[in-house]
């Protein structure tokens, strides 16, 4: 009878490549360098183009909503797309697999470097979301089919870091080449990074796939990929359309029956499923889901307040605001590392627990001591408490979803787990995002008494609207006032949403505390 955690590694997978021994310790960190690369190259381009959203509006001739969508659809159909293919590569091969997901990927990132009109960019962004779907979930599935138990925890642990952090690297790098090239040159990294990784990989990944008894559940991958669609769609669109828009409550009424339908359908097939749901009545996939989707959606969050703050509030370039962040993604990065260790020594759940306790104390003190007059500093603290414990919780996390499904189904555990930081991000933005603005809003309209209606109507959509209206002649003699006071009522909304990720924190630490996961990562034998 199949068992729930992945069994020891064999000496060669079934439907591997002939003959194929266990890679010796040398080819698993040439593995696993190969994977993370990759994995850089899909994190990358999640954030890279929003560094660069005003160039693409001149060289396009584009609104805002067109450049929207050309930074949405990546991140759309990488997300609707995450099941499906990690599932087809467990039965197709995941070395295949891989090495056509960087295929389309590159190529895709060839046509977006070369693109002449917004129509092609977004067919390129497109297809760069298909390939990134066909890569992200396999990059996982190969550490944890490839790596033996004793080693899987640290392995994943630099995969967390690079998925964490990768993001913050990407943002950073591409601000540069803006800066210094243009905005064309944002696709050198991703596509440097496609080229690294296709040759490590033909040389050092292994193959490996599933002997399935069952046809491919067709049904439930068309359910699950409407079901995202319509449910990141909504969150997505909401905040620019409003919540209830028709686009926006179409969306939302086909996302949530294509949900219902999935889950039906799924219990329906039971073994044969795409994604057997009754896994969630376990502790560690739900417990380990639940952590990432809330670390992650507090960390997109976070960066939506961060940014205006050090470029609106505190005047500084796209570059300056990405360096800024270096130091939260370098700790959670580190600390991602550590987390395996540390869950040998004091339990997977306990790890957990103490990355969300440490996260939330982070979220805490940017809230206490976040200010106008004290600038960076007023924030790094938190923002390095924050990168620690979003470090520490994410790879207990990510192994309590890996090891709830079977060595031959792991390109769906990995699936899951990234859908669920995509969940997470798309939730994050939207709902930190509508409480910051609704926190500005309330704060600034106290503070525009005696300065002129158009300003002070500008100066309600937004922190950077109202420090364009007092830099125009429409603000006058208010000028300085209007900017002031937009600044301390971006720190009053600031306030708002970070209070409100504490209290998701909280309730987040208290579940894991009460069904957080048993401990299993204690219980194979550990070399010291």
């Amino acid at each position: 009878m199949r068992t729930n955690q992945p069994p020891p590694l064999r000496a060669a997978e079934p439907g591997g490549d002939p003959g194929a021994g266990a890679p010796d310790a040398r080819r698993r960190r040439t593995i696993l360098i190969a994977v993370c690369v990759a994995l850089m190259a899909v994190i990358a381009s999640v954030s890279g183009l929003n560094v660069a959203q005003p160039d693409l509006a001149v060289a396009f001739g584009a609104s805002q909503s067109t450049i929207l969508w050309i930074i949405n659809v990546y991140t759309l159909s990488l997300a609707a797309l995450l099941l499906p293919l990690g599932a087809l590569g467990d039965r197709w091969g995941r070395k295949p697999m891989l090495l056509a997901g960087l295929a389309v990927f590159g190529a895709a990132n060839v046509v977006a470097a070369l693109a002449s009109s917004a129509e092609v960019m977004l067919a390129a962004r497109l297809f760069s979301g298909i390939g990134a779907a066909m890569i992200m979930p396999i990059t996982l599935a190969v550490i944890t089919s490839t790596f033996p138990v004793e080693e899987r925890g640290r392995a994943i642990g630099v995969w967390t870091g690079v998925a964490g952090g990768g993001g913050i690297l990407g943002m950073f790098l591409s601000a540069a080449l803006v800066d210094v090239a243009s905005w064309r040159w944002l696709f050198v990294l991703p596509i440097a990074l496609v080229v690294v990784a296709l040759v490590m990989a033909l040389r050092s990944v292994p193959n490996s796939r599933e002997k399935s008894g069952h046809r491919f559940d067709t049904v439930g991958a068309l359910t699950s990929v409407v079901a995202v669609v319509g449910l990141i769609f909504v969150l997505q669109e909401g905040p620019e359309r409003g919540w209830t828009a028709p686009a926006t409550l179409l969306g939302l009424v086909v996302g949530v029956v294509a949900a219902v339908g999935f889950v039906v359908w799924e219990l329906r097939r039971r073994d044969a499923a795409l994604l057997d749901v009754r896994l969630f009545g376990d502790r560690s996939p739900a417990g380990g889901s639940l952590t990432l989707l809330a670390v992650f959606g507090v960390q997109a969050g976070i960066f939506v307040v961060l940014f205006p703050f050090f470029q609106a509030v505190l005047g500084w370039s796209g570059l300056l605001s990405t360096l800024a962040l270096m130091p939260m993604a370098v700790l959670m990065m580190m600390a991602s590392g550590l987390a395996p260790r540390l869950a040998v020594r004091i339990g997977a759940r306990s790890t957990m627990a103490t990355g969300i306790l440490v996260a939330g104390a982070g979220l805490a003190l940017m809230a206490a001591f976040v200010s106008v007059d004290g600038g960076y500093l007023s924030v790094l603290p938190g923002m390095l408490a924050m990168g620690t414990g979003m470090g520490l919780a994410m790879t207990p996390s990510t192994e309590a979803i890996t090891s709830s499904l079977p060595r031959e189904r792991q390109g769906v555990a990995s699936a899951l787990n990234d859908v669920t930081r995509e969940f997470g991000t798309a939730l994050g933005v939207a709902l930190l995002g509508a409480l910051l603005s609704s926190g500005y809003r309330s704060a600034i309209d106290a503070r525009l008494e005696g300065v002129p209606q158009g300003a002070a109507d500008t100066a309600r959509e937004g922190v950077a609207n109202a420090i364009g209206a007092a830099e125009g002649a429409g603000a006058g003699a208010h000028g300085r006032a209007l900017i002031r006071a937009a600044q301390e009522s971006f720190v009053d909304g600031w306030q708002q949403a970070m209070g409100a990720g504490v209290g998701v924190m909280t309730v987040l630490f208290l579940y894991i505390l009460a069904r957080g996961p048993r401990d299993p990562a204690r219980l194979p034998a550990h070399r010291p």
